[in-house]
């Protein structure tokens, strides 16, 4: 018998998205003019005000308002009747000197014996089902509210009614027998809009232009098999409480760390319960997470499995994992059990913190373009950043993003599994 999976996305004007913008937008900074920056940093935003809290070991002095007030005016709050605005919002900073008591458990006289600088597990996942080896159901959410970004920032007129609160949701089903999507059962989007004359009339418009343009558009940027899976028998609900005009933080506050599943496989796999945003790479609840997606993706693209799990985990000031497990949900195509496949992968991949920030490159401003539509999944590429210091020093760095996608252990993992 078929079943149905959901996955959800929001928008990178949703609070909690808003407030890991700003952790991460700090992070980068620090990161540009003191790379061996120990940094956690916490946002919190409601109505026109922006709390930020947290510990830092740095060499580094930024000025934390016009950072702040940057990412928000990026993300479309410009205008005083959304009561959060990028100007006049109030910014309160707390943020302080990170504890010695940690910081000796991480640091090292030899780097590559870094500790982790906490203790817990982390997980990575890839399937074969999208090209990007991504849950399809998750993929396709984000990729709704990347288009509706898109238009309301790059095509304001072909709806000129946004405002950058939004969410959306996705349900597939599949084949029972042999977990293959077979069509899109439902979608569901809800989007802050400007103020309209009449509700009915606003309710009628804004569900047409999300089914007439948007998911048009989305559908056409996808390869032929996953457009088949649309269908006229969509249910789809949009904006279904009806006026979405108060959003963003004065609708709900947001706080850093909150769409934790948003942010990975979309309730896929498994989630270790650390969040990543504020979070510099000494964090293995980043750091980790980052590296074993990177195995999971590489292992699917390898041919070793069709869909895999992938944990980790540490002890805080340890430096060597304290275990490796793989789950291959039955799909490994080499005779050994999963746990012998673990071993081998275990002999690939260096999982020492000190590691994985040399080989995904992690200690660089690489970390914005994260904090909104997924850390997973995305498009590996080298961009130039400019950062600029209280004292006028400009840095300009090219730094490649999203390495933990990169498929640079394909023939590694083919070799060792004799693929």
């Amino acid at each position: 018998m078929s079943y149905l999976f959901t996955s959800e996305s929001v928008s990178e004007g949703h609070p909690d998205k808003i407030a890991d913008q700003i952790s991460d937008a700090l992070i980068d900074h620090f990161m540009a003019f003191d790379p061996q920056s120990k940094v956690a940093c916490e946002t919190l935003v409601t109505t026109g005000q922006v709390v930020l809290a947290g510990e830092v070991n740095t060499n580094t002095y930024l000025d934390v308002q016009s950072i702040t007030r940057e990412v928000i005016r990026k993300i479309g709050y410009t205008k005083s009747e959304y009561m959060f605005e990028a100007n006049s919002c109030g910014i309160f900073s707390a943020i302080h000197e990170q504890s010695q008591d940690i910081n000796q458990g991480v640091d090292r006289s030899s780097p590559e014996e870094q500790g982790a600088g906490d203790q817990g597990m982390m997980f990575g996942y890839a399937t074969k089902e999208t090209s990007n080896y991504m849950p399809l159901a998750l993929d396709l959410s984000h990729k709704i509210l990347q288009e509706m970004a898109d238009i309301r920032h790059n095509e304001p007129e072909v709806i000129d009614y946004l405002r950058p609160d939004a969410k959306s949701q996705v349900t597939i089903e599949y084949s029972d027998d042999d977990n293959v999507p077979q069509r899109i059962d439902t979608i569901v989007v809800s989007t802050q809009h400007d103020d309209f004359d009449t509700e009915p009339l606003m309710l009628t418009k804004i569900k047409k232009d999300i089914i007439e343009i948007v998911i048009p558009r989305v559908k056409a940027k996808l390869p032929a098999e996953l457009q088949a899976l649309f269908n006229d028998k969509i249910q789809y609900h949009i904006n279904p409480t009806g006026k979405f005009v108060i959003g963003g933080p004065h609708g709900d506050s947001g706080l850093t760390g909150r769409k934790i599943i948003v942010d990975t496989y979309g309730g896929k796999g498994a989630h270790g319960g650390g969040a990543f945003s504020g979070k510099d790479p000494s964090k293995v609840d980043r750091s980790g997470a980052y590296a074993t997606r990177h195995i999971a993706k590489n292992m699917v693209a390898a041919g070793l499995c069709d869909e895999v799990l992938v944990q980790v985990s540490y002890a805080i000031g340890v430096a060597k994992p304290c275990g490796v497990f793989v789950n291959t949900y039955g799909t490994s195509k080499v005779d050994m059990t999963d746990g012998e496949i673990a071993k081998k992968i275990e002999g690939i991949f260096d999982m020492r913190p000190y590691f994985i920030e040399q080989r995904l490159k992690l200690r660089n401003p690489i970390y914005s373009e994260t904090a909104a539509y997924g850390h997973m999944g995305r498009k590996n590429e080298v961009v130039t950043k400019t950062f600029k210091a209280p004292d006028g020093t400009v840095i300009t760095r090219e730094v490649e993003l999203f390495t933990w996608e990169k498929l640079d252990f394909v023939d590694q993992i083919k070799s060792a599994f004799g693929l």
